[in-house]
């Protein structure tokens, strides 16, 4: 059972996920338009992510019989001028993410809900990745800078990225 408040926050952050798909997908744009298809690919592989994160939690009130709700959202930033400007605000945004996890479990503890603790611990667990990787990106760019060729191979890199949802999702 959830309450309204839980259930409340819960429904923000199906819609936080959804637009965390949209505001890499512009990110993605932004690279692609750079000729950086590794990169673009990057956070293509990313904004996957964020809509099995968001279907993960619709699916999660679902099955507590509660209502998940889909709001509307701004639209994405979508113009960016360099790679670390891009990489710098997707790590502020990883960072606002872990967050709002970080609140739900909050509720979660203080109501005593040990269903939503244990399913909002694998998000926090990802959340940890996420951060990780993001600002390891983050201190490569800045250590590259506009060097071609580490950009390139950093690209090349990038463009192996792929999404698979862990196992038993």
């Amino acid at each position: 059972m959830l309450s309204q408040k839980l259930l409340d926050e819960m429904n923000k952050q199906v819609k936080y996920e959804f637009e965390s798909a949209n505001y890499y997908l512009a990110m993605a744009a932004y690279c692609k338009s750079e000729d950086l298809d590794g990169f673009a690919n990057f956070f293509t592989v990313q904004a996957e992510e964020e809509r099995f994160h968001a279907m993960k939690l619709f699916n999660f009130i679902n099955e507590l019989g509660g209502r998940a709700m889909i709001y509307g959202y701004e639209d994405p930033k979508n113009d960016f001028s360099s790679l670390e400007e891009v990489f710098t605000a997707a790590l502020k945004h990883e960072q606002f993410v872990t967050d709002r996890f970080n609140h739900l479990m909050d509720i979660a503890i203080n109501e005593k809900n040990y269903a939503c603790v244990s399913f909002f611990n694998w998000f926090v667990d990802e959340q940890v990745e996420e951060m990780a990787m993001m600002s390891g990106l983050v201190s490569r760019i800045k250590r590259i800078g506009e060097n071609s060729h580490a950009v390139y191979m950093l690209d090349t890199e990038l463009a192996a990225r792929t999404f698979t949802p862990p196992a038993g999702e």
